[in-house]
Formats: structure tokens, C-alpha cells, sequence
């Protein structure tokens, strides 16, 4: 099963926080999209479905941004692609119409597939993912003289 870019890139964005915890200061959107190379648009769209679900505080405003509202270990991965997945149904059967949507045992055997995925998934939170916090922060850009620190 291949998770949607929207789903990828929030789980992204998640592990950059995470692996950032004692930052003092929000993260910017365009922040984000420098160090993954993302459409700001796209960002903004994933940030702020993300506060939505709570996983993220946001705060508006010229000195606003964001920071993760739970911690990592509390941000269960099979939970975060429960909601930001449109459908994990393996297959549509219905467009175009398969003769064989009647008496087809594929849609169970999927089924039990995406079960499985899913329960995987489940075994593992925020923190588990970015456990490796020091390779992970070595494969990031140097941002410290940037224009996104406002002061």
C-alpha cells in the first residue's frame, strides 16, 4: 500500500518537529518547505489539517507558527494515517464496474491486507520513528542564518 503524498509529507513534517523538541521557537511554513522543497500552498494545507486533529498548535499572527501539541510518543503513526488518508480501500471495483464485484474473494483478501498494514502501523509512535534523532538532524540543511528567524 503507498500512502498519498499528503500523507507522506505530514508525517514528515511531524518527524522534523519531533526531532527539533527543545527548539524554543514556532516553525514557519516556509521553513518547511525550504528544507523539503514543498509547495507552500501544499504545506499550509498539511499544517493546518494537522492542528485540526490536534497534533499541532498553531498560533496566527506575524509572530505566530507552530510546534507539536502532543508529545512524540503520544502521536501513534496508524492513527495519523487513519486520518489523513481520503481511503485506504485497496481497490474500487466500482469504477469501471467489475463483473466480478459480485462473487469476488480479492476485496477480502485486500481487506485483510490493509488490516495487517494498519495494525503494523499502530505498533509504532512519533518517537519510535525518530529514534535515530541524531542521523536524522545530520541530513538536515543548515538554517540558522536564514530569514526565518524573526525577532
Amino acid at each position: 500500500m503507498q500512502l498519498t503524498r499528503y500523507t507522506d509529507y505530514g508525517i514528515r513534517i511531524l518527524m522534523y518537529l519531533a526531532v527539533q523538541s527543545e527548539r524554543e521557537t514556532l516553525f514557519r511554513i516556509a521553513e518547511v518547505t525550504e528544507v523539503f522543497d514543498l509547495s507552500s500552498n501544499h504545506v499550509a494545507k498539511i499544517i493546518h489539517q494537522l492542528g485540526k486533529l490536534g497534533y499541532l498548535q498553531t498560533i496566527r499572527g506575524k509572530s505566530g507558527g507552530f510546534k507539536l501539541a502532543k508529545s512524540a510518543t503520544q502521536i501513534n503513526i496508524g492513527s495519523l494515517v487513519r486520518q489523513l488518508e481520503n481511503s485506504l480501500i485497496p481497490v474500487n471495483c466500482e469504477e469501471p464496474f467489475c463483473r466480478f464485484t459480485p462473487v469476488c474473494n480479492l476485496k477480502g483478501v485486500l481487506g485483510k491486507a490493509v488490516a495487517a498494514y494498519l495494525a503494523v502501523l499502530d505498533e509504532y509512535s512519533l518517537a519510535d520513528i525518530v529514534s535515530n534523532k541524531s542521523d536524522l538532524v545530520a541530513t538536515l540543511p543548515d538554517l540558522s542564518i536564514s530569514v526565518f528567524d524573526v525577532s
